[in-house]
């Protein structure tokens, strides 16, 4: 999840070339294995999720920025119908490798959070595990906008980010508040449950884990 995104100026569709080429070039000059980022286990979110029940058993689930596809081949041996998309061609061509290794059918492809290469309510859900905090201040509406669109309403949303609380310097140079990301995606989706996981229980990276509801009417007025 610390993944560290290169500035880039802002494009109306997409990411900028800057940083498709940056993220492209990172999965080229060495093993996705040797990335900071990688672990060969699913998040703790995505395997707490699955077990509790907040997606419906069998339903298509969107992984954005997938990288590896360790949360999508997981959710793919747990019966999903299991999507992903991560900017690096790299990254992609690793997750669809050690799928076939796992002979796990999957559907990961090349794509940008940002413009979302599927159609709307395509999915019952939706996990993002460390690509957020890569976006952006000014594109994080375009982010929250694509979600809420390719998610059917009252899907559930799973979103994990360095927590500000974090000072150390492996992870993106912003880490976003609780403040900033309700400020970026509570008017399309409720927030049902959030919690801080701290550097101990992540590998020297503390996070924040939300857990949202993709809301079916606007958000109620303010009172």
């Amino acid at each position: 999840m610390a993944r560290r995104a290169p500035s880039a100026t802002r494009t109306r569709r997409g990411s900028a070339p800057a940083v498709r080429a940056a993220w492209s070039a990172t999965y080229e000059r060495q093993h996705y294995a040797n990335l900071p980022w990688f672990d060969p286990d699913p998040s703790s979110q995505v395997r707490d999720s699955v077990a509790n029940g907040f997606w419906p058993p069998g339903s298509p689930l969107l992984d954005i920025g997938c990288g590896a596809g360790s949360n999508v081949l997981f959710l793919a041996r747990a019966g999903f119908a299991a999507h992903g998309i991560d900017l690096s061609p790299g990254a992609v061509r690793a997750a669809r490798e050690r799928a076939a290794a796992s002979h796990l059918s999957i559907d990961v492809r090349e794509g940008d959070a940002l413009a979302l290469p599927f159609p709307a309510r395509r999915f019952a859900g939706a996990t993002d595990n460390g690509c957020f905090h890569t976006i952006p201040f000014g594109r994080r509406n375009d982010y929250a906008r694509e979600v809420h669109r390719v998610v059917r309403p009252g899907g559930g949303f799973v979103l994990a980010w360095a927590a500000r609380e974090y000072t150390g310097e492996r992870g993106p140079p912003h880490r976003p508040s609780l403040d900033e990301v309700a400020r970026a995606l509570e008017s399309r989706f409720q927030f049902v449950r959030t919690v801080f996981r701290p550097s101990s229980e992540a590998g020297g990276l503390a996070a924040y884990i939300a857990w949202m509801i993709r809301r079916d009417r606007p958000q109620p007025p303010r009172r």
